[in-house]
């Protein structure tokens, strides 16, 4: 009699298990003398060594499938473990087997990131056609949310080596002052969203390792400079916010095995009054290169409380006058 186990690292259990167990429970069905268990990351069997060993070896098999990016479906189970495994029953409606349904990954918890509307899936779309992607659009319509999602997928998939984060560090209409504290200390405020989405998609022992490493690099759009970004994915957040110059010099970072996903809302720069946006100048300038793709988002796509819909529509009917009358 043998116990062995086998600890799946970098994806998340549910995309192996599917939802409610349903794929754990076809692999259990296929070795009925074996007693499987399954506690979160870890799977343990127990029988006939020979047995173990096998069931270990092909389970190895197929979440090194899913992390090169098979589906998760009936059809890869039936190719790794046999006809067997397919005759438990069906998958019920709802669960695993919608993991294609515009699911990007799965996040902490089990929570299916999704690309949630149409404007959205065409952007995931877009990023796997194109080297270099602008999404532009107004707050809330999941921009910078479901880059980053894939971004952390190709990551998981070994698609690319790291993941570099940056925005420019300007202030969303209000002086700071005096940051107290180190140099991540002082800039960590401006990247703060960036960190949020990361902490919805990443385990947070996993992520501090990524980030301690430099798998995962979250840093002001200033530390680009003189750098070449490759075999990578690169997320430019709130380029709005940057100038002629600044936006040429990050696109000129590009390496040959790189990913670019620049976002921004045209409709809230921070710049002083005197310095207009690189971004518009850059979708004009870009939008006819080939291997560069242009996604527009809008209110429709808005994923947070549907009062921030209403708040973007409100602003977009009532401009002009310092009052908010319109002119």
């Amino acid at each position: 009699m043998a116990e062995k186990s086998y600890l799946i690292e970098d994806l998340h259990p549910l995309e192996i298990y599917g939802a409610n167990n349903v794929y754990l429970e076809k692999i259990k069905h296929n070795y009925p003398k074996l007693r499987i268990i399954a506690r979160g990351n870890e799977i343990k069997a127990i029988g006939e060594e020979s047995e173990v060993d096998l069931l270990l070896k092909k389970i190895d098999q197929f979440v090194m499938m899913i992390a090169k990016g098979r589906e998760l479906n009936d059809s890869l189970l039936g190719e790794v473990f046999g006809a067997e495994a397919l005759s438990v029953g069906d998958v019920p409606a709802g669960n695993a087997q919608d993991t294609d349904n515009n699911t990007i990954l799965f996040g902490n918890n089990g929570k299916p990131i999704k690309a949630r509307t149409a404007n959205q899936i065409k952007l995931v779309k877009e990023i796997a056609k194109n080297d270099i992607v602008f999404a532009l659009g107004p707050a809330g319509t999941g921009k910078t949310y479901t880059a980053v999602a894939v971004a952390v997928k190709a990551l998981k998939n070994k698609e690319i080596k790291r993941i570099i984060l940056t925005r420019p560090a300007v202030e969303a209409g209000e002086s700071l002052g005096f940051l107290p504290g180190d140099l991540k200390e002082k800039i960590d405020p401006y990247l703060r969203p960036l960190y949020d989405a990361l902490d919805d998609m990443i385990p947070a022992e996993k992520l501090k390792q990524y980030l301690e490493n430099r798998t995962i690099e979250v840093a002001p759009l200033a530390f680009m400079r003189g750098r070449t970004l490759d075999n990578c994915f690169v997320i430019l957040d709130e380029a709005q916010n940057t100038t002629d110059l600044q936006i040429k010099m990050f696109l000129t970072r590009m390496g040959p095995s790189a990913k670019v996903i620049i976002t921004g809302d045209l409709s809230q720069v921070d710049l002083p009054a005197k310095q207009t946006s690189g971004l518009l100048k850059a979708t004009r300038i870009l939008e006819k290169i080939k291997g560069i793709s242009m996604v527009l988002l809008n209110v429709d796509d808005v994923v947070r409380h549907r009062l921030v819909k209403e708040i973007i529509k409100a602003y977009e009917t009532n401009t002009g006058a310092p009052d908010g009358s319109k002119k």
